[in-house]
């Protein structure tokens, strides 16, 4: 059997994207760093969705886990105690939206799946509005 000069296209492409997924994170601000998470947090259930919908259990089940691991230990993690009552309305929210997906992987229900992605699109907007314009926030905890 012959040994293939070089990796598969699909490979290559993976690894360029996590090559520039780990440059981002690395260069990000504790702001940009917030947005990642929400875009990796829609980014899974965006996957759990065509997986629900071809029928793929399993890719399902692994995008929602990675949904609710983004929202839990990332965007809920990220939260600053000391930001008062918008930290827990926020801790609230990201807790709910755990429940949902949860809710959404047990019932395959795609609806759940489109309210909690509604929900996480509607904060990204809000997070990309109060962006530091042109100044590097501090290195300390992210209210997000």
């Amino acid at each position: 059997m012959e040994t293939p000069m070089f990796a598969p296209y699909r490979s290559l492409a993976t690894s360029y994207r996590n090559l520039d997924l780990e440059t981002s994170v690395q260069d990000a601000s504790p702001h940009k760093l917030v947005a990642l998470l929400y875009d990796g947090a829609i980014g899974a259930i965006l996957r759990a969705r065509a997986a629900m919908q071809s029928g793929d259990v399993a890719g399902k089940g692994k995008a929602i886990s990675h949904a609710i691991r983004i929202v839990d230990e990332g965007l809920k993690a990220s939260l600053d105690s000391r930001a008062g009552e918008i930290a827990t309305n926020l801790r609230d929210l990201y807790d709910y939206m755990g429940r949902r997906l949860l809710w959404a992987n047990l019932h395959d229900d795609d609806e759940v799946l489109q309210e909690v992605a509604m929900l996480l699109g509607q904060l990204r907007t809000g997070w990309s509005g109060i962006a530091p314009e042109g100044r590097s926030a501090p290195n300390r905890a992210v209210t997000a």
